[in-house]
């Protein structure tokens, strides 16, 4: 795994990061030094999938990057009559995870595909996954996209969405940020870094507080959103599709 010194000796613009080789050529090691809780929201996830998967139904993980919460779900979905589907707006996001997957002997095994999440026509699915994804998107998409994946799961079928959220109160807002910084730091990342990491994700990475995901789910059409995972200013919420009456 190739260590992420990215941002050590360069002046990050505000606005600049992007999904791009430099970025995927480091990111198994970025995300798992930068997200708390990374390893248990992959292994929620699987059993998320194990729980709510119906067979010959599809599993699309939206924002996949390099394909951990597929192969989370894939290992829990081990010989079931399901299709895994990657996506992600990153082309060499999906060059890295079509070479990584093709060295695994998985059934399911997932495919990849390159587009845009607003544009992409999804298949009838049972789990939806956007873990760190939404919160990349513009506002004013997040909204109709939460539609259109309530359109398309199927009844009975779960929404996984894991986000870096906004606390509403300010001070304790900045005690999550201090918090999450401190994280990095005992993660190996000078102040520098820290810092231009942060300036590289100003404006790109946009924060909601919890009840703004909540009430979107909710306006979506789902009725049931739970929290089921924080840790600091990072959560995974799970919204239920009703079972078909």
């Amino acid at each position: 795994m190739k260590r992420d010194t990215l941002y050590a000796e360069t002046n990050a613009a505000p606005g600049s990061f992007r999904f791009d080789e430099a970025v995927v050529s480091v990111f198994p090691d970025m995300i798992r030094r930068s997200v708390p809780g990374y390893e248990t929201t992959l292994a929620l996830t699987g059993r998320l999938a194990a729980r709510y998967v119906q067979d010959h139904s599809a599993v699309v993980d939206l924002g996949c990057s390099l394909g951990d919460s597929l192969l989370a779900c894939a290992q829990a979905l081990a010989g079931r009559p399901v299709t895994l589907l990657g996506v992600d707006n990153a082309a060499p996001m999906i060059a890295q995870a079509e070479a990584r997957f093709a060295a695994l002997a998985l059934t399911p095994g997932p495919r990849f595909e390159h587009a845009d999440l607003e544009a992409l026509a999804y298949p009838s699915a049972s789990l939806f996954i956007l873990n760190w994804t939404l919160q990349f998107l513009p506002l004013e998409a997040r909204g109709p996209l939460m539609a259109r994946l309530f359109a398309a799961l199927r009844p009975g079928g779960a929404l996984v969405l894991s986000e870096k959220i906004r606390d509403p109160n300010p001070e304790v807002d900045a005690l999550l940020g201090t918090l999450h910084h401190d994280f990095k730091a005992a993660q190996g990342y000078s102040p520098a870094e820290i810092e231009g990491k942060r300036q590289a994700l100003e404006t790109v990475l946009v924060r909601e507080t919890v009840a703004e995901h909540e009430a979107r789910l909710r306006q979506a059409g789902f009725p049931r959103v739970t929290v089921l995972l924080q840790q600091l200013n990072f959560v995974t919420l799970l919204a239920l599709k009703p079972h078909a009456a």
